[in-house]
């Protein structure tokens, strides 16, 4: 289809178009999950960029605040915009459909497990020409798989988001709590320097100090000998309150000589 013809498709369903469908449309995307943005331009999430680019022209200009009378039509235009925007960017749509495809896997497993022992389904592979790849196949192209997909994608993205908030948080609370630590280093590194500071600050004066108390120590001592720095005590030759007089060697009390003996002749 060239561009003219796809241009001429447009403008004819637009003109076809009633109030009441660009309202439902501004409500289906505000109401739409806000994790996933396939939703919100309302596409299947196995499209390809060449549909989200038709799909994205198209609900754009059914809820362009020009065209649409819903009072909050420009509040989905945005949300709109800002979903194409996501699409944009290839690395967050590979993620996100790395996510959608893990959400696929699960509800096939799921069918899987639940239809083990249907009768219907081995009788459905039987008849169909493909067996049960062709009969899976067809479920996969059904409304019904399609929304099974979008609920498992929501609670998987959900938890994703989830777990990426607790993250980020605890990532948080891990940087403020080391800036604190960096903080009280710093200000304790702060204290220590002006304690240096004022320490070399008073240098001069607790050296006066020091030698003051030295020179003191030292004229204390040049009245002291030279043996051990200790002062003999003073002779007392009388004293009335004592008892025992200490008297020169020379004069100090001495036993008188043993009487002599007399040998007979």
């Amino acid at each position: 289809m060239s561009a003219a013809e796809e241009e001429a498709l447009l403008k004819e369903f637009f003109m076809d178009m009633k109030d009441v469908d660009r309202d439902n449309e501004v409500n289906r995307i505000l109401g739409a999950f806000k994790l996933n943005p396939f939703e919100q331009i309302g596409i299947n999430f196995d499209c390809t960029m060449e549909d989200i680019r038709r799909q994205y022209r198209k609900v754009s200009l059914m809820v362009h605040p020009d065209k649409c009378k819903h009072p909050r039509a420009t509040d989905a235009f945005e949300v709109l915009g800002n979903a194409n925007k996501t699409l944009s960017d290839e690395e967050h749509v590979r993620e996100l459909r790395h996510a959608l495809t893990l959400a696929r896997d699960e509800v096939r497993k799921e069918r899987t497990k639940a239809l083990k022992k249907d009768v219907a389904l081995r009788l459905a592979g039987m008849i169909h020409k493909e067996g049960k790849e062709g009969v899976q196949a067809e479920y996969e192209q059904s409304p019904e798989f399609h929304d099974a997909w979008k609920q498992k994608a929501r609670d998987m993205l959900a938890k994703a988001e989830w777990r990426r908030r607790k993250l980020t948080k605890r990532l948080k609370d891990d940087e403020e709590r080391i800036e604190d630590e960096e903080a009280e280093n710093r200000k304790k590194l702060k204290s220590m320097r002006e304690h240096h500071k004022n320490w070399e600050a008073n240098r001069d004066g607790r050296v006066g100090t020091w030698r003051t108390f030295v020179d003191k120590k030292s004229k204390k001592k040049e009245g002291k000998s030279a043996a051990g720095g200790i002062k003999p005590p003073k002779l007392k030759t009388a004293d009335e309150e004592r008892t025992y007089i200490q008297r020169p060697v020379g004069e100090q009390f001495r036993p008188p000589p043993p009487p002599a003996t007399h040998q007979r002749p």
